[in-house]
C-alpha cells in the first residue's frame, strides 16, 4: 500500500510539473476587419508581457497553464487560458468602455478613461508615438503633442538657454506642477527668463530619458487643493514603463540643413540680405543612443531601467546687421589714437603703419575705413555679428522603475534617475573692438565673442510602501531630488583688472534641494450611493536654495584704469606732454583746461579709464550674491470624489498648508460629471489655488549687462531683503493666490471622442520684475548704487487667462492598415488686469512709475507674446511593415510691445511694437520594419523650412527671428534604427 501512494504522488508531481512547465505561445490578433498591431499581450498575475507587431502576430513565454490577457484601446479585455496550447489566435470586440486610456491624476478615486473624468486630462502615449517623433526631448515631444503645453528654447539670454521651461495654458513654468509617478518632482536650480515674461525655476524634464516612459498624463485643470502650491495651471505627471524580458533600443541621428528663408518679403535692408545669407552648411549635428531593459522577478515583481547618452553641436543663427551700424572699429582704432592709462600708445593699425611707410595712397586711405582694414584683415560682417541659435550639449542620463511583493497586501517601490549635462552656448553680444572699455588688443585685437557654459548634474529618488491598512489602502513615501548648475565662461575676460585677467572663469554655482515625506490613505465604499472614494493624507517637505560665488576675478573691481600717485602734485600728463585722455580721446582736465593735479603720494587716486567691471557677459556671483535659504512645508489635504448615481459624479477637496516662511494657506476645489445620454456628458470645476514664491524668487540676486542699441549698461536685480529694496520701499513678496473655473463636455459619436473645455483663471498679486531704477529718478539709492541701476521683484498686478480647449479622436481601420487621427486646439486671451502700485521712495510721476514698476514690455509678453492659439492635427497610419505620423501645426500670431520709447526707422519716436502672422509648419516620420526585431525610421520636423517672420529693423540686434512660434532653427531632418533583443 506504501509503494502504491508513493508511486501515486510521484505521478501527481510529474503531471505538474509538465502541467506547469516553460512553453512559448504564439498567435495573431485580429479584428472583425483584419490583424491588429500594437495590442498588449500579458501573462495574468505578472508583468511579463509583449506588443503585436505589425500583423498581429506575437510570440511570450509562460507556463502551460497561464492565462494571457489581451488589451488595446477601444476593444473589450480578453483573458484566454492557455491549457498547454502553443498557438493562440484571438479576435477582439470592439468596446465603447474602452475607448481611451484609464486614468487616476486629478480624481485619487478608481481609474477613469478621459471621457468619464470631471475635469479635462490628456494621455501622450509616449511608448508608442515616440517612434516616429523627430523631437527626443521629453517637454518637446509634449509641446508638438498637447496644445495647452509648450517649451520654447531660447537661442539666448544667458542662463535660458540651458534649459526649455514647460509651460501650461499660457501660465509661467512655475505655476504648473510636474509629478513622476504620482509624486512631486523637484525644479531646477536654474531661474531662467520664460516665455512669459518673467524669470521662473521650472522642471528640467531632459533628465528623465523618454524611453523610460509608459505615458504622460496632462491635467489642464487647476489641482492646488489635490496636490499643493505651483498647480494653478495644472499637472504634469510621468508615468515610467514597467514592462520586463526585452531590450528596446534607439540610435537617432539629425541635422539642421541650415538653409535660409526667402528674405524677399522683409523688411530687410538690401545691405542686410546680403549679409543674412545662409552658409550653406549644415550644423545642430546630434546623435542619441536610449536604452530600455525590464527584470521580472518570480514574486512578481519588476525592474525596469533606462539609459540615454546624447550629444548635440550647436546651430548658429547670426544677426548680421549692417557695418554702419554696427562697426567693428571707431576712428581712434583706425587711426592709432589709443593709449593706455599712463598716455602710452597702442599701436591697433599696424597695417595701417605699414601702408604709410610704403607711400601707398589707395591702400592707406582703405586702412583708415572699417571695411578696408577687415578686409585686409579676412573678416567679413558676419563673423563678428551677434550669434543666436540652441547651444551645443553632451547629455547622459540612467532612470529606473521597481516594485517588489513584501507581503501578500504590501508592496516596496523605488523609482529615480541620475543625469548630467554640460552645455555651452552663443548667448552675448559680440564685443567689438570699437568697444573700448571692454576689448583689448593684447587679447583680442579684433574683438570677441563671450560664450557661458553649465555643468548640471540631477538627481531624484523617491522610494514607498504601499499596502492595505484595515479598510483602507496606504502609500508612504519619500521623494527627495536635488539639481546643481556650475556656469562658466570662456572666450571672456575682466577688462578692469587688464591683461592679467583670466579669459576663461568660474561664475559660481546654484543647488536646489527638495525631499517631500507623504502618507496617503484611500478607501472606497461601493455601498454608499454610487460608490465613495475617499482620500486624506499629509505631506512634510524641505526645500533648499544656494548660491555660491564665482571666482574672484569674474566679479571684482581692477584697478588697471587707475593712476595712484607716485609723488605728491602729480600732474596727469602724458609722454607727449599734453594731458591724460579717457577712452573716448578726450583730455583729462580740471575746470581750468589744466591736466588734473593728485596732491598726495601713494593715496590720490584718479580713474582715467573707465574700463568694464567683472566678467565680461556674465558676471560671476559675487560673495554679496551667496545665499543659503531653507524652507519647511506641512500639509493635509482630504479629496472626495462620490458618484451620486450612474449619470453623476461630484467631487470636492480641501489642503491646508503650513509654510515656515509664509505661514498657513486652505485652497479647496469641487468638480463634478453628469451623463446626459450613454455617449454625452457634461463637467465643470471650480477652485481655488495659490503659489508661493520659490525660494530662487527670494534669494536669487545678481548684476548684469544689458545693451540699449548696442550700448551697453550694468545693473543688479536685488532680493527683496536687500538695503536697496528697503530704500526704495519694496516690500517683501507675497504668494500668488487664484480662481479657477472650468466647464465642458464630452461626447463620442461612433468611433470619434470629442471633448470641448472652457475655463478661466484669475490669478491675483503675480510676481514680475520691475525696470531698473536709478539714482537720478530715486536719489535714495545713490549711496546703494552709485551709477549703477537696480531692479527687483514684486508682486505687480492681477492677471487672467481664459480660453477653449478642444480634443477629438478618431480610430479606424482604413483598408489593411490601421489609422489613427487626432484634432487638438486651444485658443486663448492673457490679460494683466490691473497694476499694485505701492508707495515708492522716487521722484518719478504716477504714470511714469507705473511704467517703470510693471512696464509694457513685460505686460505685451504676457498678453500676446506667445500664440494666442495652437491647432494639432496628427494623422498615424500603419500598413504592413510601414507606419508613418504626419503632424501639422498652426502656431496663432504673436505680438511684441516695446518696453521703451525710441527713434524709429522713419525718424519719428514711437514704440517698436510688431505683429507676427500666424505660421503652419509639418511633421513627419515613417518607419519600415525590416524584421521582427529592427526597424529604420525617416523624417522631419519642420519639413518645409517654415521660419517665423523677421525681427523689426529697430529690434534687430540679437535674434533675427521670434522665438515664440516655430522657434527659428529651421527644418531638422533624422533617422532612427529602433531594435529589440
Amino acid at each position: 500500500m506504501k509503494k502504491i501512494l508513493t508511486l501515486s504522488f510521484l505521478m501527481l508531481h510529474t503531471l505538474f510539473v509538465v502541467h506547469a512547465q516553460e512553453i512559448t505561445i504564439t498567435g495573431k490578433v485580429s479584428d472583425s476587419q483584419g490583424p491588429l498591431p500594437g495590442v498588449n499581450v500579458i501573462v495574468k498575475g505578472t508583468t511579463k508581457g509583449v506588443i503585436t507587431d505589425f500583423d498581429g502576430l506575437y510570440s511570450i513565454s509562460a507556463t502551460s497553464d497561464a492565462v494571457l490577457i489581451y488589451s488595446f484601446i477601444g476593444y473589450a479585455k480578453l483573458q484566454v487560458p492557455a491549457n498547454g496550447k502553443t498557438t493562440l489566435n484571438v479576435t477582439l470586440e470592439e468596446s465603447a468602455q474602452q475607448l481611451t486610456e484609464t486614468i487616476v491624476l486629478g480624481t485619487r478615486g478608481a481609474a477613469r478613461t478621459k471621457l468619464n473624468t470631471p475635469v479635462p486630462v490628456d494621455v501622450i502615449n509616449i511608448k508608442k508615438d515616440a517612434i516616429n517623433m523627430p523631437q527626443q526631448d521629453l517637454s518637446q515631444m509634449l509641446a508638438a503633442s498637447a496644445p495647452s503645453f509648450t517649451a520654447y528654447t531660447s537661442g539666448g539670454g544667458d542662463l535660458s538657454s540651458f534649459v526649455s521651461p514647460p509651460s501650461l495654458r499660457g501660465l509661467a513654468p512655475n505655476q504648473m506642477l510636474v509629478l513622476v509617478n504620482g509624486k512631486r518632482r523637484h525644479t531646477s536650480a536654474i531661474l531662467a527668463a520664460s516665455q512669459t515674461g518673467t524669470p521662473s525655476n521650472a522642471v528640467d524634464m531632459k533628465f528623465i530619458p523618454s524611453i523610460g516612459i509608459d505615458r504622460i498624463e496632462i491635467l489642464r485643470d487647476g489641482a492646488s487643493a489635490q496636490y499643493g502650491s505651483d498647480a494653478i495651471a495644472g499637472v504634469v505627471n510621468v508615468v515610467l514603463k514597467k514592462g520586463t524580458g526585452e531590450f528596446t533600443g534607439t540610435l537617432t541621428g539629425g541635422a539642421y540643413p541650415n538653409a535660409s528663408p526667402d528674405f524677399g518679403d522683409s523688411d530687410l535692408t538690401d545691405a542686410e540680405k546680403a549679409l543674412n545669407r545662409s552658409s550653406g552648411d549644415w550644423d545642430g549635428y546630434n546623435f542619441q543612443f536610449d536604452g530600455n531593459y525590464g527584470v521580472g522577478f518570480e514574486n512578481g515583481g519588476y525592474f525596469n531601467a533606462s539609459v540615454l547618452v546624447s550629444q548635440s553641436e550647436r546651430t548658429i543663427r547670426p544677426t548680421v546687421l549692417e557695418i554702419d551700424r554696427a562697426p567693428l572699429y571707431n576712428d581712434l582704432y583706425l587711426n592709432n589714437g589709443t593709449a593706455g592709462v599712463n598716455g602710452n600708445p597702442i599701436i591697433t593699425n599696424p597695417e595701417l603703419i605699414a601702408a604709410q611707410g610704403s607711400g601707398d595712397i589707395g591702400l592707406i586711405s582703405s586702412l583708415t575705413t572699417v571695411e578696408g582694414l577687415m578686409d585686409a584683415r579676412g573678416i567679413e560682417q558676419v563673423d563678428v555679428s551677434t550669434y543666436s541659435g540652441q547651444p551645443a550639449k553632451t547629455l547622459m542620463g540612467f532612470s529606473f522603475n521597481m516594485e517588489i511583493p513584501l507581503t501578500d497586501t504590501t508592496d516596496f517601490y523605488a523609482f529615480g534617475d541620475f543625469g548630467y549635462q554640460y552645455s555651452d552656448a552663443y548667448s552675448c553680444f559680440y564685443r567689438r573692438a570699437a568697444q573700448a572699455d571692454r576689448t583689448s588688443y593684447a587679447l583680442y585685437p579684433n574683438g570677441f565673442r563671450p560664450q557661458i557654459y553649465t555643468d548640471q548634474y540631477n538627481l531624484s529618488l523617491a522610494t514607498g510602501i504601499t499596502g492595505e491598512l484595515g479598510d483602507y489602502e496606504f502609500d508612504l513615501s519619500n521623494t527627495f531630488g536635488t539639481n546643481s548648475a556650475k556656469y562658466g565662461m570662456f572666450n571672456t575676460w575682466n577688462a578692469s583688472i587688464g591683461e592679467s585677467s583670466p579669459t576663461e572663469m568660474n561664475l559660481g554655482t546654484h543647488s536646489f534641494l527638495q525631499n517631500s515625506l507623504n502618507l496617503d490613505f484611500t478607501n472606497y465604499y461601493e455601498d454608499i450611493l454610487s460608490g465613495l472614494n475617499v482620500a486624506f493624507g499629509g505631506e512634510l517637505r524641505v526645500e533648499n536654495y544656494s548660491i555660491e560665488a564665482g571666482q574672484e576675478e569674474s566679479w571684482t573691481a581692477g584697478t588697471a584704469g587707475v593712476i595712484t600717485a607716485t609723488e605728491d602734485n602729480q600732474a596727469l600728463i602724458g609722454p607727449d606732454g599734453f594731458p591724460l585722455e579717457d577712452l573716448n580721446g578726450s583730455p583729462i582736465v580740471d575746470d581750468s583746461g589744466a591736466a588734473v593735479v593728485l596732491p598726495y603720494a601713494g593715496v590720490s587716486q584718479e580713474l582715467v579709464k573707465n574700463y568694464a567691471l567683472n566678467c565680461q557677459c556674465f558676471r560671476g556671483f559675487a560673495p554679496e550674491n551667496e545665499s543659503n535659504s531653507f524652507r519647511s512645508v506641512m500639509a493635509a489635504y482630504v479629496d472626495l470624489e462620490l458618484d451620486v448615481s450612474d449619470k453623476f459624479l461630484i467631487s470636492g477637496a480641501l489642503r491646508l498648508e503650513n509654510y515656515s516662511d509664509f505661514g498657513n494657506v486652505i485652497t479647496s476645489k469641487v468638480a463634478g460629471r453628469y451623463s446626459i445620454s450613454d455617449n454625452f456628458a457634461i463637467r465643470g470645476s471650480y477652485s481655488s489655488g495659490f503659489r508661493a514664491p520659490s525660494l530662487q524668487e527670494l534669494n536669487y540676486s545678481h548684476s548684469y549687462t544689458f545693451f540699449v542699441n548696442l550700448v551697453p549698461f550694468d545693473g543688479t536685480l536685488y532680493q527683496n531683503s536687500s538695503s536697496a529694496a528697503s530704500a526704495l520701499g519694496i516690500g517683501q513678496l507675497q504668494e500668488e493666490r487664484s480662481r479657477n473655473f472650468s466647464l465642458g463636455f464630452t461626447t463620442k459619436i461612433g468611433k470619434l471622442d470629442f471633448t470641448l473645455d472652457a475655463y478661466k483663471i484669475d490669478i491675483f498679486d503675480r510676481i514680475f520684475e520691475t525696470g531698473e531704477f536709478n539714482a537720478g529718478t530715486t536719489p535714495a539709492l545713490a549711496p546703494i548704487i552709485g551709477s549703477g541701476l537696480a531692479s527687483f521683484r514684486i508682486n505687480g498686478g492681477d492677471i487672467s487667462t481664459k480660453g477653449i480647449e478642444a480634443v477629438a479622436n478618431y480610430n479606424t481601420n482604413l483598408g489593411a492598415g490601421q489609422l489613427g487621427v487626432v484634432l487638438s486646439g486651444t485658443f486663448r486671451e492673457n490679460k494683466f488686469e490691473n497694476i499694485n502700485l505701492p508707495d515708492l521712495n522716487t521722484n518719478l510721476t504716477d504714470e511714469e512709475l507705473a511704467d517703470n514698476y510693471v512696464n509694457r514690455g513685460l505686460i505685451g509678453q504676457f498678453e500676446t507674446g506667445t500664440p494666442s492659439s495652437k491647432l494639432i492635427g496628427t494623422v498615424n497610419y500603419s500598413i504592413g511593415k510601414f507606419s508613418t505620423m504626419l503632424r501639422g501645426t498652426r502656431y496663432g500670431s504673436v505680438q511684441t510691445r516695446d518696453s521703451r520709447s525710441r527713434t524709429l526707422l522713419d525718424g519719428s519716436t514711437g514704440y517698436a511694437d510688431q505683429y507676427f502672422t500666424p505660421e503652419f509648419t509639418v511633421d513627419l516620420g515613417v518607419t519600415y520594419k525590416v524584421s521582427d526585431n529592427l526597424s529604420l525610421t525617416v523624417g522631419g520636423n519642420n519639413v518645409f523650412n517654415e521660419y517665423p517672420e523677421i525681427i523689426r529693423y529697430e529690434l534687430r540686434t540679437f535674434n533675427l527671428y521670434s522665438n515664440y512660434q516655430q522657434g527659428s532653427s529651421g527644418s531638422y531632418y533624422f533617422g532612427r534604427l529602433t531594435f529589440t533583443l
